[in-house]
């Protein structure tokens, strides 16, 4: 027997008929004698339209109504979930974030955990019962309802996971696993078995979309075993009884045996560039440039600055989604008069395409082997930044399928 947690995705509980099928998999574990939490998100497309009409309200709303309305998509399916575990025979209860409690900060719309009071869902476990919790919301110290951020479920359930010692947690999506890199776009991408956390949260912060990036974070601190899983794949009969199904394991590193040196391609389109020219060469000024952006919530990557000339002036060049690109250059157009800068330059239409590997800790010429196949492309980089496990590439949005690809088979991903 095993205690573990079921995260289902607004895709996976999309309607009535969805929700049957999420309760086959539920009377599954229940059935292998497992103690049970399951973590729900909306019905696919209910926050939008909660989003959507607080919108429509006003432009500028008021944050702690706001969590009040979008947090309700997860209640009604936490709550039409148990009614059908009831209806079945099971011993199953619905909670809200505010019952159990999940107590959070008070950012409202992007509230992070501080707390989880586990007593009352191993309390129930003892009695046989199966916890169906609405996910991505939460309380804040003074009472009132806080949503974690969009995606904020999977976030929600590694943390029961991690307070109440769950054996796993799954995520059941609409896809099968994580693969080596976009199936849409390169058809011989391939499914992964098992990921190591660092590689999936720079997987999943350079845009992979299979997990939201503060999960993976939660669960790589706390050794949270995640199991990423298609909730529309039943297995055969034999693999229903010993609860064995095709999927990913996202796991430490030490439980990987062989590991490639590459693992995959993420990218991510909409990027923008802007570049700073002739910057006053002296202490303070990167701080200046950086808090304005900052202090706007404007998140700033791929950051490059040249050598200085003559010890006087520097070229600095980063990077910012093309939506926050008019407000990051509205804010530097007031303050650069504080940072003696000659010039503003800034470009859109680019993306960013990353090579992601824990074995290139201890390979030589990875990067190598990515300049020179896009070079033979004729595909241009206009920036490029590295880690012990990443390369990222900025290059212009119309290569990146073709990008993807490249470095896809230049790594031999496309090979078991």
């Amino acid at each position: 027997m095993a205690r573990i947690v079921m995260k289902f995705g607004g895709t996976s509980l999309a309607d009535i008929r969805c929700i049957r099928n999420v309760l086959c998999h539920v009377k599954r574990e229940v059935d292998l004698g497992h103690e049970v939490a399951i973590v729900v998100s909306a019905m696919a497309g209910t926050t939008n339209q909660l989003v959507s009409w607080t919108q429509d309200i006003a432009d500028l709303y008021n944050f702690r109504e706001y969590d009040v309305v979008v947090s309700s998509g997860e209640q009604v399916t936490a709550g039409l979930l148990a009614l059908m575990l009831q209806a079945e025979g099971m011993n199953a209860r619905s909670w809200m974030g505010w019952q159990i409690p999940i107590v959070t900060d008070s950012v409202y719309g992007c509230a992070r955990i501080k707390s989880i009071d586990p007593s009352k869902l191993l309390k129930g476990f003892q009695h046989g019962q199966v916890a169906v919790i609405a996910g991505f919301q939460g309380m804040s110290f003074d009472g009132n309802i806080t949503t974690l951020g969009r995606g904020g479920s999977d976030t929600s359930a590694v943390a029961i996971a991690a307070v109440i010692k769950a054996s796993r947690c799954d995520i059941y999506t609409d896809v099968d696993g994580v693969y080596t890199t976009d199936p849409r776009i390169e058809s011989k991408a391939r499914r992964l078995s098992r990921v190591a956390f660092e590689e999936m949260l720079e997987m999943a912060s350079l845009g992979a979309k299979v997990l939201q990036v503060r999960s993976v974070e939660l669960a790589m601190v706390h050794k949270v075993r995640i199991f990423v899983r298609s909730s529309f794949d039943m297995g055969s009969a034999s693999a229903r009884a010993e609860g064995d199904f095709v999927g990913t394991l996202i796991c430490d590193e030490e439980e990987i045996v062989e590991q490639q040196f590459v693992s995959g391609i993420a990218f991510a389109k909409d990027e923008a560039q802007i570049s700073l020219r002739r910057l006053a060469d002296k202490p303070g000024v990167a701080a200046a440039v950086f808090a304005s952006l900052a202090e706007e919530n404007i998140n700033v990557d791929m950051i490059v600055q040249n050598i200085s000339e003559h010890g006087a002036t520097t070229d600095m060049t980063f990077t910012v989604s093309s939506s926050d690109l008019e407000r990051a250059v509205n804010i530097l157009e007031r303050s650069c008069h504080k940072v003696i800068c000659d010039d503003l330059q800034f470009e859109s239409g680019l993306a960013k395409v990353s090579v992601i590997g824990i074995g290139m800790r201890n390979h030589a010429g990875v990067a190598a082997t990515a300049f020179k196949a896009l070079s033979e492309k004729g595909i241009n980089i206009r920036a490029i930044t590295t880690s012990e496990i990443k390369i990222s590439i900025l290059i212009d949005n119309a290569y990146t399928e073709l990008a993807v690809r490249i470095l896809h088979s230049v790594y031999h991903l496309d090979k078991e």
